[in-house]
């Protein structure tokens, strides 16, 4: 039986763009999901488990920037959008870490130059800042910040 390839995948293919689920792969087994906390916004009180934004929390202590994304700043947004942008990212962000456990995974640098820990947050294998990338809350990070009001 002859396969045509619809032309879209044969570029994708040619790109080495293929579909993941039609590249073998031989990554490292996720890490097991072994965290979770209740999280809310963060207010003016001490910061031990809650969400700053869309792309940074504080859990049990620790203020963590979630290293494969960058969201939209809430603090001192450049325009209406990315405030209104960044509070979605934040209320999004929320929800993801209270839908379940999740892992911390470290890739590269432990900590950024304000001594944040970087860290990739994973439910089963998936990112969730992936996640707030797909949704259109969070662009992958690329070494510096985006800017949300062209």
């Amino acid at each position: 039986m002859n396969r045509i390839i619809p032309r879209a995948l044969a570029c994708a293919i040619a790109l080495g763009l293929a579909p993941l689920a039609m590249t073998p792969t031989t990554a490292a087994p996720a890490a097991p999901d072994t965290e979770s906390g209740r999280f809310a916004a963060c207010d003016d009180g001490p910061r031990v488990t809650c969400v700053v934004d869309g792309d940074t929390f504080w859990y049990r202590g620790t203020k963590i920037r979630i290293a494969d994304i960058n969201a939209p700043e809430v603090s001192h947004p450049s325009c209406p959008y990315e405030a209104r942008l960044g509070a979605a990212a934040t209320r999004r962000l929320t929800d993801l870490l209270n839908a379940g456990r999740f892992a911390l995974m470290t890739e590269g640098r432990e900590t950024d130059r304000y001594g944040r820990a970087l860290r990739v947050v994973v439910r089963r294998g998936q990112s969730l800042g992936a996640v707030l990338e797909s949704e259109g809350l969070a662009e992958h990070w690329k070494g510096r910040r985006g800017n949300w009001c062209v």
